[in-house]
């Protein structure tokens, strides 16, 4: 049987949830439902057990808490500490050591009735008497909020009976054998699509001639909105990590194969005549000048870990090799984050520069 997941030590940047218990001492909170205190709704915070005269239970939103109580909650540490200051101090006793008929589960969401519906409106601790307080989803993992819209693939931490736990998996799916399956005809679909957005001409004010995303921007596009929307009938845009590891280790094989194949051919000799040493020592400083500049700002100023630092700067170059060696360099899943959330915007503006470039400036 899992174990509820211990408090994660690795994530100082505060993102990947954490628990914490808290007994209740803040005598102005007595009685007080646990949906009505502040900053719950916004925060994000779940809590995942009530500890009151011996019992441990599943509390619900309307459950009100007492002086003298302890609950466990999951979030951020920034929100949690929060929390402690309003309504009381941390517990001497974990709650998850108290005996108790709880049970933990990691369940997959593999079932199409659930997927696109919130936690909110699954209402697993009223039907159930369970909760679900961390989302793990492409890796990363988030405290499960109400508003939490639940996608293929992702993999709930489910606290509850044994029973109630059994039922949740149940109404979720939790088939990991439907994992496996690659979704050949959505991912040629969505290539399709994106090949078609990308062709299309796009007229800005001022411009000679349209613009075009491309078979760059187009798939990404498409492949950014599929990825949010999650399912549209029975196609479910959804890969698998195996197949999506398999094809992103061959995607950046066959960019560096193609790199290295139009180039090499070429590059001594260019090297060796004309402006080519001018031309490369300018690609070294229009490469280490802009990086090392944003590395020592995002450290020394914004106090930005350093594996998040190297996804921005991967991302800013939209270099999926960089990404790699960050990634197995770091060991840690903040640089795919920070990549991710950097690389789209990036990669658009390069589209579409390139070709403004192109038609305003004199030849």
């Amino acid at each position: 049987m899992l174990q509820e997941a211990p408090l994660n030590t690795d994530s100082n940047n505060g993102e990947s949830p954490v628990h914490v218990d808290i007994e209740v001492t803040n005598p102005n909170v007595d009685g007080i439902p646990i949906r009505e205190l502040p900053f719950v709704a916004e925060s994000e915070v779940v809590c995942s057990r009530l500890h009151r005269g011996g019992k441990v239970i599943v509390p619900e939103a309307n459950s009100v808490i007492r002086v003298g109580d302890s609950v466990r909650l999951v979030g951020t540490k920034a929100k949690l500490s929060q929390f402690e200051t309003m309504i009381g101090k941390k517990s001497l006793v974990s709650l998850g050591d108290l005996p108790s008929n709880l049970t933990t589960e990691r369940l997959y969401v593999t079932k199409r009735l659930v997927l696109g519906r919130t936690l909110g409106e699954l209402n697993f601790e009223h039907v159930y008497g369970t909760v679900a307080t961390r989302i793990t989803r492409a890796g990363i993992e988030f405290a499960a909020s109400n508003q939490a819209r639940l996608q293929f693939g992702d993999l709930l931490f489910v606290v509850g009976p044994a029973e109630g736990v059994s039922k949740v998996g149940e109404m979720v799916g939790n088939k990991t054998e439907a994992l496996n399956s690659p979704h050949i005809v959505p991912v040629f679909v969505g290539i399709m699509l994106g090949v078609i957005l990308g062709s299309l001409p796009i007229t800005l004010p001022g411009m000679p001639a349209p613009v075009r995303l491309g078979l760059a921007g187009g798939p990404l596009l498409i492949a950014l909105f599929l990825s949010r929307i999650g399912r549209i009938g029975p196609l479910i845009w959804y890969m698998a990590p195996g197949a999506n590891l398999v094809i992103r280790e061959i995607g950046i094989a066959l960019f560096l194969a193609c790199v290295g194949l139009k180039s090499g051919s070429r590059l001594l000799e260019v090297l060796l005549s004309g402006n080519g040493v001018s031309w490369l020592l300018g690609g070294v400083f229009l490469t280490l000048v802009p990086l090392l500049t944003v590395g020592l700002v995002a450290r020394r100023f914004l106090r930005i870990d350093y594996p998040t630092i190297c996804g921005v700067l991967a991302g800013s170059m939209t270099d999926p090799p960089a990404l790699a060696f960050a990634t197995s360099f770091t060991k840690s899943d903040r640089p795919l984050t920070a990549y991710a959330a950097v690389y789209p915007l990036v990669m658009i503006l390069r589209v579409f520069l390139v070709q403004i470039l192109v038609l305003t400036l004199p030849m």
